[in-house]
């Protein structure tokens, strides 16, 4: 049978198109602390921010819904002396509903392409908060989710070599 097969029967053969919707998302903890602000620092300071980012997501009772966690973890410190300026801890999250993505490509679908749609969320979140609490608004940079995953990978792999060293000898 040829593509233009009137009965569609070429059209059959063919994968079907990922479909993928947002059903929620939600805000599943959130903290920030102002260290500034109880030290009665009234010094100029020169913020130095580090991010860490941990992603978790998994399967719902119902067909084909996933719930997928972004965890940011801001730390600031003032570069002159590294006293710590900020810290805020945020818990992200999106229910999905995921369909017609392959089973060996579900994990980094979860891990990569949802935490990417969270992400200007997470972003806006963050810029808020940090104006709020009396800093200059923080502008996360993009994540690189594909990178993450390819680290989180390497590092499973690593923590895998010694279980498998030990078990030789």
């Amino acid at each position: 049978m040829t593509d233009t097969d009137p009965n569609g029967s070429a059209a059959a053969d063919q994968p079907q198109q990922v479909k993928m919707q947002v059903l929620g998302q939600f805000i599943r903890d959130m903290s920030f602390e102002n260290m500034l602000v109880r030290k009665n620092a009234g010094a100029e300071v020169t913020p130095d921010v580090q991010v860490q980012v941990g992603l978790d997501a998994r399967k719902r009772p119902t067909d084909h819904q996933y719930e997928v966690i972004s965890k940011y973890t801001i730390r600031s410190n003032n570069k002159a002396d590294q006293a710590p300026l900020f810290l805020m801890e945020l818990e992200y999250g999106g229910v999905f509903h995921i369909e017609n993505v392959p089973e060996e490509q579900l994990h980094p679908f979860l891990l990569i392409e949802c935490p990417r749609l969270l992400f200007p969320f997470v972003r806006r979140i963050v810029s808020d908060v940090t104006r709020d609490g009396g800093f200059p608004p923080l502008n996360l940079d993009m994540v690189d989710f594909v990178q993450l995953y390819r680290q989180e990978l390497a590092r499973r792999a690593e923590a895998q070599k010694p279980a498998a060293e030990n078990s030789d000898a």
